[in-house]
């Protein structure tokens, strides 16, 4: 994809979005239920869409929270449910439609004091840390749309293990919520805000000390202190941004948070490098903010505004890839945690480097490769098999010191504050120390492309055999392997992976756009790779038309 002008580039004034009439457009827009983009949608992490574009409007919240009331009812879900917020301009409305429902199908719930924005990982957490205490369970919605442009919003929920919801369960609460749409909501349930405020099922929490607190149980914090370390936060204008001052005081810690704005429509940020605003930490246009600081800190990072998402950067290395730092991290925690179950595996995406792979291999631990999304990590982290679960996107989140759960859904503060903790054990940055895995084991190459594709094909693409794949060479190595089911779990990835010795690609379907992805690397070169891509492609075609 070709970069755009302005990439990396400050917010032009002409750019910065009108929030009024964004807001606006959440309480006046009616979704058209005609058209298949406008109903309610899940994907890998909720339902997102802009109500300017009649994609995420009241209607659409209010007919998803019931339907998740109502999922509650047939599971037996009679705990709390924790609901959280980042900072999008149409969080906190979408916020108030949830209250509204909630209360008035008689559910608890508990959100943040002040009506602040919490995180995912604090909701996460909380979940977890609740359902081990008591026998009436407790779930969460998180009101988010990632690091998706200021227009967007988006929900997701998490039922009582803490982490992202499967398929099944989103399933359900998708045909339900538009079962409710094209009834015109006959069987909602709504209170009024104020009274929904008022009820005694409406209770404010604290989410932020508790995790804050509970930090030192998973992070060798007193290593960061001591080490005088000097640290830098950008926290995108996010969810976070509350999190960061009570860190450093509580663990007396020398952080700086060189971005205190908040602004929902996030006009401090560089432009993306397809043109939009995107807060997106694992982007070095959209980080050139703190890109331009690196040489003022040891080690500097950032979250997008859910916090689910990390961005670290190094003096050595600026902004680092993201599968570059899960390598490092890896290879760090596995050695580190000497309380860890001997078998606890490394979970990995199959999209995800192959240099997590020769780590694991070094270091003696089983790799889990699952599909795409975190979800697939939840099982492990949840029962402590899994000590790491981690994803190109650069999500990832990891076991307390005991082994124990920490969250099951993904911590970008806890992924930043191991990068300092790392430079204070290691004496050296996730940037040097991922150059020295490059000396020990080589140095990949990975790409991501888009190919042109029908919904007939991508309908093939997804539901294709092995078997289908009848090539024996690739990019002129032998093939190893030919995947559509992840080695991990079982479970079918809903695309094919063709691996080679020094090499391998990923083809997924998109699920809204008439492409498919092409994850690729090479442990050989540049060109190696492009020709990976170019046969990969070819491969593809030859076997889906």
């Amino acid at each position: 994809m070709s970069l755009h002008p302005l990439a990396g580039l400050p917010v032009p004034p002409e750019r910065i979005p009108n929030i009024p009439r964004l807001v606006s457009d959440y309480y006046v827009r009616q979704p058209d239920l005609n058209q298949p983009e406008q109903r309610v949608s899940f994907g890998t992490s909720g339902h997102r869409g802009s109500a300017s574009d009649s994609r995420f409007n009241e209607a659409h919240i209010l007919a998803i929270v019931q339907a998740v009331c109502e999922y509650r009812d047939t599971q037996g879900i009679d705990g709390p449910l924790m609901l959280g917020m980042d900072t999008h301009a149409l969080s906190e409305a979408a916020w108030i439609s949830a209250v509204e429902v909630l209360i008035a199908n008689g559910v608890t719930v508990q959100a943040q004091a002040g009506r602040r924005p919490s995180p995912t990982p604090f909701i996460s957490r909380a979940i977890i840390d609740w359902n081990r205490r008591e026998s009436a369970k407790a779930d969460g919605i998180i009101i988010t749309p990632s690091h998706n442009p200021p227009e967007d919003g988006g929900l997701k929920y998490n039922p009582p293990h803490g982490g992202p919801a499967g398929s099944e369960v989103t399933r359900w609460i998708q045909d339900r919520a538009n079962t409710l749409l094209q009834s015109d909501l006959e069987d909602l349930n709504r209170m009024p805000i104020a009274r929904a405020l008022r009820n005694e099922l409406y209770q404010e929490v604290d989410f932020l000390g508790p995790y804050v607190t509970a930090l030192s149980e998973v992070l060798n914090m007193d290593a960061i202190a001591s080490s005088g370390l000097k640290l830098g936060v950008d926290p995108l204008g996010g969810a976070s941004l509350d999190a960061w001052g009570p860190i450093a005081d509580h663990y007396n810690l020398d952080l700086r948070n060189v971005n205190p704005a908040l602004d929902a429509s996030f006009s401090f940020m560089h432009i993306d490098s397809d043109g939009k605003i995107r807060m997106d930490c694992s982007s070095p246009y959209a980080m050139k903010g703190l890109i331009s600081l690196k040489d003022e800190f040891d080690v500097a990072f950032g979250c997008d505004p859910d916090a689910d998402r990390h961005g670290i950067v190094t003096r050595s290395s600026g902004l680092l890839n993201p599968n570059h730092y899960l390598a490092v991290a890896i290879g760090y925690l596995f050695q580190e945690r000497p309380d860890w179950p001997a078998d606890a595996a490394i979970g990995k995406t199959l999209v995800s480097s192959s240099m997590i792979d020769r780590v694991a291999s070094s270091i003696g631990r089983k790799l889990a490769e699952v599909p795409v999304g975190f979800k697939w990590f939840v099982p492990g982290l949840r029962d402590g098999s899994f000590g790491f679960g981690g994803e190109e996107s650069a999500g990832a989140s990891f076991l307390r010191k005991d082994g124990s759960a920490w969250t099951t859904d993904k911590d970008g503060l806890l992924l930043c504050l191991l990068a300092a903790e790392i430079c204070a054990v290691r004496g050296k940055d996730p940037g040097e120390l991922y150059q020295d895995l490059t000396q020990e084991f080589g140095t990949p190459h990975y790409g991501r492309a888009n190919a042109a594709a029908s919904a007939e094909q991508r309908k093939a693409l997804s539901s294709l055999n092995a078997d289908d794949v009848t090539s024996a060479e690739l990019a002129g190595e032998a093939i190893t392997a030919k995947l559509t089911h992840a080695p991990g779990n079982g479970a079918a990835i809903g695309g094919l992976k063709v691996c080679t010795e020094n090499g391998w690609f990923a083809a997924r379907p998109s699920g809204t756009e008439d492409i498919y992805k092409i994850y690729a690397e090479s442990f050989k070169s540049p060109d190696h790779l492009k020709q990976l891509q170019q046969e990969a492609q070819e491969l593809v075609s030859s076997v889906i038309g």
